[in-house]
């Protein structure tokens, strides 16, 4: 099986400092195990890239309450109270990013590129010390690509060779950030036999994930 792994050796591997991208969305689709094993084990000072910090007691708001994440990269933090009063408080730098910009930001570091040209955000806050160029009398500004020493995954099956299914809006961020991770860590709810999943049920391909999380038995 493709770099199985237990999640407390997940964790091991995520030394202070990394940066995680997490997929999920108020934590459907979040890596519950990962995050608990982070948690336990007391990594710190991380940079975590996701779409929001969930809630306290769910997905990344773990890690918002345990005190290990320095700064955040996401497009809301508004379902997280703790979040929002360690962000004033100064205890974590919350740089917000609109939805589709941040997910298009992390596809243009998977995919090599050299950013993004969007207009959400001009004449904003979000414009301020970034470039502006002009694309055929239109104005855009450019937004830098994402990428991440790990990121982490949860999916709804994995087969032996790390190809990954989701369930429904599970599916949402993790799609892209296995793109963007230089370490891709998954978390399937189950690990099935190499061709029990539908070749175009297949999100993520194998070649894409360095380690299966396989659960305690």
């Amino acid at each position: 099986m493709k770099g199985a792994l237990k999640a407390a050796a997940a964790a091991e591997m995520i030394p202070d400092g990394a940066s995680l991208m997490i997929g999920g969305f108020m934590a459907v689709g979040t890596p519950e195990r990962i995050i608990d094993a982070i948690v336990a084990r007391g990594v710190r000072d991380l940079t975590v890239i996701a779409n929001d910090t969930a809630m306290p007691g769910h997905g990344i708001g773990k890690l918002i309450t345990a005190g290990l994440v320095r700064r955040v990269i996401a497009s809301h933090i508004g379902l997280n109270p703790e979040t929002q009063a360690k962000m004033i408080a100064g205890e974590i730098d919350c740089e917000l990013v609109p939805q589709g910009t941040l997910i298009e930001r992390i596809r243009a570091g998977g995919m090599g590129l050299g950013g993004v040209l969007t207009p959400t955000g001009l004449g904003t806050e979000v414009e301020e010390g970034k470039q502006v160029v002009e694309v055929e009398g239109k104005r855009f500004l450019v937004e830098t690509p994402l990428r991440a020493d790990f990121a982490l995954i949860g999916a709804w099956q994995a087969d032996y060779v790390g190809n990954l299914a989701y369930l429904l809006t599970a599916h949402n961020f993790n799609p892209i950030i296995a793109l963007a991770g230089a370490t891709v860590i998954a978390e399937p709810e189950a690990i099935v036999p190499v061709g029990v999943i539908p070749p175009d049920l297949v999100k993520t391909p194998g070649v894409l994930v360095d380690h299966l999380i396989v659960r305690e038995i």
